[in-house]
């Protein structure tokens, strides 16, 4: 059974939205993802939020460039810890979608993440997922031992170049 949902606007948002996905099939968490727009197939998307819960979701993660809002559309239809994830696209470059996604009316919250910051976005449906389930925090901590080790590879790849061109 899914625990999380992803949800984009538009096909267009996969090449975006895959980053979410892989982060959620690294992390081994289960989740559903399918196309649906809070404009051109809203009864669609309605269904999707208000049926989740009892599917089992319990984090969804929304994606939509332009103005379109589809993560605050999600959020207006169920109590489920909404994410949404503006998608740089049209003539502002994702800015528009940014501002329609983060500035929602208060009781209905979205949480946001930055332009096309899909993987972030995955990573915040794990954080919200491990206060339910401790495994979840072990593989988070993982993760960012890993991000650190990386890090200081990185720095010390760097110290070595400088050296070897100071000889």
């Amino acid at each position: 059974m899914a625990k999380v949902l992803i949800l984009m606007g538009s096909d267009s948002d996969f090449d975006v939205m895959k980053k979410a996905a892989k982060v959620l099939s690294d992390m081994e968490v289960s989740f559903e993802i399918d196309v649906c727009s809070a404009h051109r197939t809203p009864d669609r998307a309605k269904k999707y939020a208000e049926q989740a819960q009892e599917k089992g979701i319990e984090v969804i993660i929304a994606a939509a460039g332009m103005a379109a809002h589809l993560a605050g559309f999600i959020a207006a239809h169920t109590t489920l810890p909404v994410i949404g994830v503006p998608i740089a696209s049209g003539a502002l470059n994702g800015f528009d979608a940014l501002l329609s996604t983060v500035q929602m009316p208060p009781g209905v919250p979205v949480a946001t993440v930055g332009i096309n910051g899909a993987e972030n976005a995955a990573y915040l449906a794990c954080e919200i997922l491990s206060l339910k389930y401790p495994e979840m925090k072990d593989k988070l901590k993982q993760k960012r031992m890993e991000m650190y080790s990386k890090v200081l590879e990185k720095a010390d790849k760097i110290k070595r170049e400088i050296k070897n061109q100071a000889k």
